[in-house]
This record gives C-alpha cells, structure tokens and sequence, in this order.
C-alpha cells in the first residue's frame, strides 16, 4: 500500500517568473573539463577551432543558458594574459590549486568563440586571490573595451576585433576557503572586492558584480562572513555567491535524500543577511544570491583527489564522479530548490559542465555520453517556462540523521499563462514507500495530459557508462492521468519525475 502525497497548485501562487540563468554550469580549468572535454583538437569530431562538436551538441541539448569560467580555485593562480595571443608563444604554469599543469592553450578568446558555438552567456571570474584591482581592469578592457586603447587593440590583433561583452563578473572565488590561494579574512575580501567593484563599474556602470560568499553553508564563517562582505560592498556588487556540493556519507542514504533541505536552509541564511544589511545601510536594493557552485560531488573518492608528489600532469583525470540514479533524484531535487528560490537567486551554475563532476562525459578521441544527472536539468531547463508556482504540499515525513524529520516528497511547478503550459517537478524522497500523487489543478481550468516522465531504476545505484549510457534514464509514468481537475498517479521511491499539461484548446 502506498502512501500519500497531495499537492494543491493555483496560479495565483506565483513566486517570480522563471529565471534562464538559473540553468548555468561552469568550465573550470580542472582535470579534463577543457583539455579532452570541450577542446581536442585531434578528436574525430573537432571543429576547426579544435572543440568537440559532439559536447557542444550535447551542451546545447542539456539546455545551459551561461557559463562561469575559467575557475573555481583555479583562477585564484592565474594571469589571464597567459592565455592570450599567439598559442606557441603561451607559458605553461603549475596550477597550484590542482597540482596540474596548465598550457594556456585555452584562454579567454577561446573560450568566447566556444561560448557563441554553444549558445551560452559567459559569466567570468577575476582573480582576486594573487592579483588585484589593476588585473581586473586589464582583464575587463581586453574583454570588453572597444577599439582604440592598448588592451582592446591587443584582442583585436588576437583574432577578436569586437567586444567580447561580458557582462556578469565573479569577483574572486571562495576568499573564505583557507584551501583557497591568496585565502582571506572577510576584512579583507571586502576591501579588495570593494576597490575592484569600484573601478570596473568606473570602467562600465552596466556590470553584473558577484560578490564572493560562503563557500559551504558549513563553514565556521557563514552568515559573519556575509555580513561583513556586504556591509561594505553593498552599494557595489548585485549578487552574493553561494557554494554547495552533496554526497552520501558513511550510507546515510536517508540524509543525502534530505539534501534540499539544506540548500534551502542556505539560501534563506544568505537572503536573511543580506536582507539585515540592506535595513542596516537604509538601502533600497536588493541583493540577489548567484548559487554559481551546486552539485552531487563525492569527494571522498580517490578519483576527486589531485596527485601529490612532484607530477604535474596536464588534464588529469580529477573529479570524474560516476553519478547513480538516486543521485539524479536528489540532483533533480537541489534544481527544485533553486527554483522555489527564483525570487532571489537570480543566476546558478552547475559545477561542473564535462568530465569533472559533470552531466556530460567523454573518452579523449572517442564517444561523449549522458550521466543520469543530465536528464534532469535538461528536462527542467527545457519545460520550466513563465512563472515560478509556490506548491503546498503534504506528505509523510521520514527521520534522518542530519536534519531531524524531513518530507518524502518535494515539488515546484512553472505556469505559462501566455501558452498555457503548466510543469509540476515532483520528487519521492523516500527510500522504501511508493507515493500516491493527488495534485488539485482545479484552479487552472481544463487541461490536457501532455507527458509523465519518471526517473527511477530499481536499483538506485544503478548508473550510466560509456557502454551503457541509457540504463538510467526518463521513462513514461503511464499511471499518471487525469481525473476531473486532480492529477493522480504513482511514484515510486526515489523517483524524479515531471508532469507537462497544457490549457485544453477551444
């Protein structure tokens, strides 16, 4: 016998409209996420400019709207001027971040011509760690300036005669990490943050600023740090980062399933800080949060470790999580999350995009393939249209050990009025009982099934691999229908699923 999981949706329960930024990911030069991911210029499938057109498609079906780059805690190290002009004349670099090697033979310029192929918007980090404000403007000026001073005459010698036009700039990557190179005290991080926001919206006032926040709602600083970051940036940065990654630890399935708990837990600390602040300065803006770090990561593995000793290799093989089904579930989970928050998180970036803890995977000169994770965002991407809807749900509750009692089930939904297009993200936290889906959709009118999608697999760690890259995948709930103005159907445990129906036609 199931048990019960009844929601009740109204388009008057509107959050904020749907947000494309928030279906960002993230290219970090880390592992084989450039070298051998996006460029191989020797693969079967290249490009002319040396990328795998077989990732750019598999990129554009994922659905990712921007991308952050080029780190992470790789940029912390780096002189972005390596990674420009001529490629033999490029200085390989140890990156200390990663204990690798970095040839520079991807840069900036690169980067932006992958980025149009792609179909996404970039979103750049400065390095704030060894570097400073005179870095960050030399930066923006090579990227953005147009012609006729020295920086924006180089890139147009470089091949790039145009702005590049970035417009969203990360300024630093988690100061607050003592992994991180250049590590600082929020003190100084908002000094150096300030002095950089400064002097590139001296350069160009239109900038989308992101402010570096906690890096773990974990951290020993979270909230103080927050705190003391905005209370001196606030008049000059848009966005406060957030950073989160999860994983079953020591088979405590219960709590990895609970996942979203504590990112919605982290997202409503950060909005309460900045919200603080905001009265304390008597401002009339708010800060918006950029979640430009989420995902499943084990990092406990051997895999996610860099190499130690005196190896420095060039693209290593770091990071290369295998994801389950069940850690789609909890993935599709963390992106409802990030949905029910779209009235303040204004831009997110999965972490990563290929080969590192990725949705997409490649072998160096053979095939790319979709990890179970993929499904999920790109459902979402693709059908979460119009207007977020706050869904009142009730379900039973299942005990674990981290957050106490959390729901078995967990669920956001989108409406488009214009089209009339309504999408209902559901998903069954638990890992023993099948749940009766009982959604009351009278508010909407007559509707029409479209499609039930579920993402389940009988085993939940069942996952997908280069020889069998659809064992974990979306299939027809046919249990699923409609009933008068209610929505019912099975899910079942540890399960994702969405539901398309649309305004039934006159």
């Amino acid at each position: 016998m199931s048990s019960q999981v009844t929601l009740t949706l109204n388009p008057a329960f509107r959050v904020a409209p749907v947000r494309r930024r928030t279906f960002g990911a993230f290219v970090e030069h880390l592992g084989r996420c450039v070298y051998t991911g996006i460029f191989e210029p020797d693969h079967p499938a290249a490009d002319e400019d040396g990328f795998r057109t077989d990732v750019l498609a598999l990129t554009r079906e994922l659905g990712v709207s921007s991308v952050r780059y080029p780190g992470g805690n790789f940029v912390s190290g780096y002189r972005w001027e390596d990674g420009v002009g001529p490629v033999e004349q490029r200085p390989a670099r140890h990156d200390l971040a990663w204990h690798s090697t970095e040839p520079n033979t991807v840069g900036l310029d690169e980067f932006m011509a992958w980025a149009k192929k792609a179909e996404v918007e970039p979103m750049y980090a400065v390095n704030l760690g060894t570097r400073g404000v005179e870095e960050a403007l030399d930066v923006l000026q090579y990227a953005n300036a147009p012609a006729g001073i020295a920086l924006s005459d180089e890139r147009a010698a470089n091949g790039s005669p145009e702005p590049h036009g970035i417009r969203m700039w990360c300024l630093g990557n988690e100061m607050d990490g003592p992994w991180q190179t250049g590590h600082k005290t929020a003190e100084e991080y908002a000094r150096l943050a300030t002095e950089a926001a400064r002097a590139m919206r001296q350069e160009d006032p239109e900038l989308e600023l992101i402010a570096c926040g906690s890096s773990s709602s974990q951290m020993e600083t979270f909230g103080a740090w927050e705190n003391t970051v905005l209370t001196e940036a606030y008049d000059h940065v848009d966005m406060i980062s957030a950073h989160a990654y999860y994983s079953e630890k020591d088979g405590d399935q219960a709590s990895f399933l609970a996942s979203a708990d504590d990112m919605d837990h982290f997202i409503d600390s950060v909005v309460a800080t900045a919200d603080h602040v905001r009265a304390k300065l008597k401002r009339d803006k708010r800060i918006m949060i950029s979640f430009d770090e989420w995902n499943i990561w084990y990092q406990h593995r051997a895999e996610s470790r860099p190499p130690s000793g005196d190896d420095w290799p060039v693209a290593p093989v770091l990071l290369e999580d295998v994801y389950s089904a069940q850690d789609a579930v909890v993935f599709g989970n963390l992106l409802i999350s990030l949905l029910r928050h779209s009235d303040r998180v204004a831009s997110a970036s999965l972490a990563q995009l290929v080969n590192v803890i990725a949705p997409i995977m490649t072998e160096p000169g053979g095939e790319a393939w979709k990890q179970s994770t993929f499904h999920p965002f790109a459902l979402t991407s693709q059908h979460a249209k119009g207007e977020v809807l706050d869904v009142r749900l009730a379900a039973p509750t299942f005990e674990n050990a981290r957050f106490g009692t959390s729901s078995a089930a967990d669920a956001v939904a989108t409406w488009d009025e214009e089209t009339g297009e309504l999408a209902v993200f559901v998903v069954n936290r638990g890992a023993e009982a099948e749940l009766a889906l009982d959604a009351d959709l009278s508010a909407f009118g007559d509707l029409d099934l479209v499609e039930a999608l579920t993402l389940y697999h009988e085993d939940p760690y069942a996952a997908n691999t280069q020889d069998a890259p659809d064992t974990v995948a979306p299939q027809a709930n046919d249990s699923v229908r409609l009933e008068g103005g209610r929505l019912v159907g099975a899910l079942p445990a540890i399960s994702w699923s969405l539901v398309r129906l649309a305004r039934r036609s006159a």
